[in-house]
């Protein structure tokens, strides 16, 4: 029988006939470099002074988050003992890193095992031949942190890359002829497909074996699909004589009749793939991956096509750090935020800017969330990045391939000049990406707004981050900039892929123009709200723009900045950073995107009123509501800018205590929402309206 939800192949794995996969994230133990020289290992520094750590661990947790340019950046080592047992000596054994930030070593018994450049992406190693059985083996980590321009991210300032092992670190042994463990910590099976529909489905099974043994062996591939309830529905096995020479790949394709489509959230459904090698009747290896059969098309000008039906792309994106963990993360803090974005009626994810948890992608398998996985070349280019660049593409590709919800691959965000080295990178880049993997889309983003830009038109899709009112301009001049866009480049795959507004939920005013200057310390929430309430509006009226991104689902850490009062906090969530506070905006997106009823009374944190004579705003999302201001019914509201937008004006508080009601019977249920403001006198505070006209990202 299937486990309920598929989680992708190494949890499966661990359940698995033939080979074996434990977690290997305890009896570690850490410590920052002694010096700032290597390892030092004979010295009383290299000795003393090792903290016991459980993996996943950074040791970025707190100095990344609290204070402005203040973290350490540099070596960490990380090391275990490990008694071999003497009955796996004739097993190859590897170990499999999820995401160590963010360059590696890897040593067994001093021996170097491997290296891995990226703090984002997996890694594998064979280990086996640097064991020794039935003795203790230990095994060496240095991790590195450093911002190089050789690596991407080449530097920390859009987002801190954190330094450990911060995501979990799994054993794995298998007989000498398996499927392929080290295939770019692939799961060594690629599921493609093709003419998708009702009323069938062409799937293509790759699987990359691995004989290590000096003979050729007969073996039998077998493959299986099951269905979601456990079925089998199709099966083919093939006789092989396996090379000992080289890594041997076999393709096998099967014709579905009558499938059940993955149909996003309507209908996540899942099939699975079991690819088994068989030795004289016993089964020597499996791997199990998810099959979601659906097929992507974007229509320019239309919109987003799933299945052939169009499909409402409502977007969010997500940075993966929690205030005090860093990005160290388990399984239910992923699962708290996937809570939070669909709870809001997100049906599409934006997982910026880098590669993110297996788990969190398997989730988004079984929760029919549309996603976008991109890897960190982001912000600045050095011109020594590219070879990096390329690799970790290729890494997050093979990694990621069968995750269903996946549907493009970013190759950068606001990357330019120098503008000729940039976007021959990123045509490489794109070619790559088409290369490993034809049938999926690509994304490459720019800051600036401008189709004509020179780096642009190098990828599927064109992205554009744009902070109306917040970096540039005002709140309303983002309609006449889709509105041109729209009509001079009417054939271009185009998505608003960042939009918002920092908000500090202690800054609070009555008073917001059409502008916030950035640069000042006064991030009022209410500005924030007022951006969104307008922007979705004008997006929602555009099918021009394929899919929309705001950012950002969460509050997240910006360790070289200090804005709006917080230091190293980028505050454009949300969502707080200790994911405790729900903001106006966030309710405002759940009452336009979700089915679940919503009745929200905004500026609730705004309680000490600067106006006698205010306004009152209401996001209902089941009908028009009555609104009561101590216990008397005030004027019927009017609508606001979509149709869950509900506004009274010129309402008039009291000395004192005020205590604002809004009421909505919904299909025989009364739902109620209640609030309240004080008033001591008018106040006026001076906005900054004046318009900032550069680029920036997530900031």
């Amino acid at each position: 029988m299937l486990l309920p939800l598929l989680l992708g192949w190494i949890w499966i794995s661990a359940q698995a006939e033939g080979r074996m996969v434990q977690p290997f994230n305890s009896g570690w133990s850490f410590k920052k470099s002694p010096t700032n020289k290597e390892l030092a290992l004979i010295t009383n520094q290299w000795n003393n002074g090792w903290e016991k750590v459980e993996v996943p661990h950074t040791w970025n947790a707190k100095d990344m988050q609290v204070k402005a340019a203040d973290f350490y950046e540099g070596v960490g080592y990380y090391k275990k003992e490990y008694l071999f047992p003497l009955e796996l000596k004739d097993k190859r054994v590897f170990l499999r890193f999820e995401g160590v930030g963010s360059c590696t070593e890897v040593y067994v018994n001093g021996t170097l095992a491997t290296t891995h450049k990226g703090g984002y992406s997996a890694f594998a190693c064979e280990i086996g031949p640097l064991l020794k059985a039935g003795k203790e083996n230990e095994i060496l980590v240095k991790a590195d942190n450093s911002a190089r321009p050789d690596v991407i991210p080449v530097n920390h300032s859009l987002f801190g890359v954190y330094g450990g092992i911060y995501r979990p670190v799994w054993m794995i042994v298998t007989d000498p002829c398996n499927i392929s463990v080290t295939d770019h910590a692939s799961s060594g099976v690629y599921i493609s497909q093709k003419n998708v529909s009702k009323k069938k489905a062409d799937v293509i099974v790759k699987v990359k074996l691995d004989n290590a043994t000096l003979q050729p062996v007969p073996i039998v591939l077998q493959q299986i699909i099951y269905d979601q309830k456990g079925r089998q529905i199709a099966k083919k096995e093939k006789n092989l004589e396996l090379s000992q020479q080289g890594i041997q790949t076999i393709e096998t394709a099967f014709e579905l009749k009558n499938p059940t489509l993955w149909q996003g959230r309507h209908n996540p459904y899942l099939y699975k793939v079991a690819c088994r090698l068989i030795q004289n009747g016993e089964v020597k290896d499996e791997v199990i991956q998810p099959l979601g059969l659906r097929h992507y098309e974007i229509i320019p000008g239309k919109g987003f096509y799933l299945n052939g039906e169009k499909y409402p792309m409502y977007g969010v994106t997500r940075h993966q750090d929690w205030w005090g963990l860093g990005s160290a993360l388990k399984n239910e803090n992923h699962d708290f935020d996937l809570a939070a974005i669909m709870d809001i009626g997100a049906t599409t994810v934006r997982f910026a800017h880098y590669q993110q948890s297996e788990y969190l992608y398997s989730r988004c398998d079984t929760l029919g969330l549309i996603i976008w996985a991109e890897i960190p070349f982001v912000n600045r280019v050095t011109g020594q990045e590219a070879e990096n660049a390329r690799n970790q593409l290729r890494d997050m590709i093979r990694q990621s391939f069968n995750h269903p919800s996946i549907y493009v691959w970013g190759l950068h965000n606001e990357v330019y000049q120098p503008h000729t080295y940039t976007r021959e990178l990123t045509q490489s880049l794109h070619d790559l990406a088409k290369t490993e993997d034809p049938d999926r889309y690509t994304v490459a983003v720019n800051g600036y707004g401008h189709m004509e830009h020179p780096v642009n038109g190098n990828a599927d899709i064109q992205g554009m981050n744009r902070y109306f009112g917040w970096y540039e301009k005002t709140i309303p001049d983002i309609k006449p900039w889709i509105e041109n866009l729209e009509k001079t480049y009417p054939h271009h795959k185009f998505m608003l892929t960042e939009y918002g507004a920092d908000a500090n939920i202690h800054h609070q005013t009555e008073y917001v123009g059409e502008a916030l200057n950035w640069t000042k310390e006064f991030y009022p929430e209410t500005f924030q709200t007022k951006t969104h309430e307008y922007q979705w509006s004008v997006i929602a009226a555009h099918p021009y723009i394929i899919a929309s991104y705001l950012w950002n689902m969460f509050d997240f850490s910006a360790p070289m900045w200090e804005r709006g009062g917080v230091p190293a906090r980028n505050m454009k969530g949300l969502i707080t950073f200790d994911r405790k506070i729900k903001k106006d905006s966030y309710f405002w997106y759940k009452a336009n995107w979700s089915k679940d009823p919503v009745l929200y009374l905004s500026q609730r944190r705004n309680k000490d009123r600067e106006k006698k004579v205010t306004t009152v705003t209401i996001y209902s999302n089941i009908g028009q509501p009555q609104v009561f201001l101590n216990g008397k019914e005030v004027t019927e509201p009017r609508k606001g800018y979509t149709d869950v937008h509900y506004i009274i004006d010129s309402v008039t508080l009291t000395t004192g205590r005020n205590e604002l009601k809004a009421v909505v019977t919904y299909k025989g249920k009364t739902y109620e929402d209640t609030i309240e403001w004080f008033y001591n006198g008018e106040k006026k505070r001076e906005t900054d309206s004046s318009a900032n006209t550069n680029a920036h990202s997530g900031f």
